[in-house]
């Protein structure tokens, strides 16, 4: 089974959605340009809120106290460090051409490996047409549009894009996790045992059992862990 892309459904609810809307939309917005690199700026077409402005830090401290709280998320990430969540927006003939995020980020003075990226979607999809967030995972792009309040999270070296916004606006969250798993098949291997431990959990199994397995999950933590 392949974890990713992963969907991690309701990480915000409707009342902090409109909260976040209402807090980003008066914020001040800018050309995405400010930050992309050179192969990037060619493709790059969007409006990004500066990363030190009040709005992005609290509309941030809201995403990051969702996230701590979301056990699907902090099981399938096992996160580190999470780099400040940043936010965009897109209007029609606005998009985001093929790119792969950079293997290093560094934002407010933390700097992380870039193992996984994630985009939170903040506009419920019917409110826009296009936008869809296109994912290369073997021979075919995988296209996306979520549900205002859900994450899709995939591996950051992965080519990407976000097709053509044709009508509406599409707003939304994306960041960068460093794992406390470098290798991505030790990271899918502990989440699908994570999972097999809570279905476990939910059934009449002896308690000894279940308890091996919490076992073996944490000693694998213990000898796969960085730092």
């Amino acid at each position: 089974m392949t974890a990713y892309p992963l969907t991690i459904p309701a990480v915000l609810d409707a009342a902090e959605l409109a909260q976040l809307r209402a807090i980003l939309l008066a914020g001040p917005w800018e050309d995405g340009l400010a930050t992309a690199g050179p192969l990037s700026a060619p493709v790059k077409r969007n409006r990004q809120l500066p990363e030190q402005c009040p709005a992005a830090r609290e509309a941030g401290a809201i995403i990051s106290a969702a996230l701590g709280r979301h056990a699907l998320f902090m099981s399938a990430a096992l996160p580190a460090r999470i780099a400040p969540p940043m936010f965009n927006r897109y209007r029609a003939g606005e998009a985001y051409g093929a790119h792969i995020d950079g293997a290093l980020r560094q934002s407010q003075g933390l700097r992380i490996r870039t193992d996984l990226s994630a985009t939170l979607f903040l506009t419920p999809p019917q409110d826009y047409e296009g936008g869809a967030l296109s994912i290369t995972m073997g021979a075919m792009p995988l296209d996306i549009k979520g549900k205002a309040g859900d994450m899709i999270l995939y591996p950051s070296s992965t080519i990407h894009a976000v097709g053509p916004v044709t009508s509406g606006e599409r707003l939304s969250c994306f960041f960068w996790v460093q794992s406390i798993l470098r290798d991505p098949i030790q990271r899918q291997t502990l989440f699908e045992l994570d999972r097999a431990i809570q279905g476990l959990a939910a059934c009449p199994v002896p308690s000894e059992t279940l308890l091996g397995f919490n076992q073996t999950y944490h000693n694998l933590v213990r000898m796969w862990a960085d730092g």
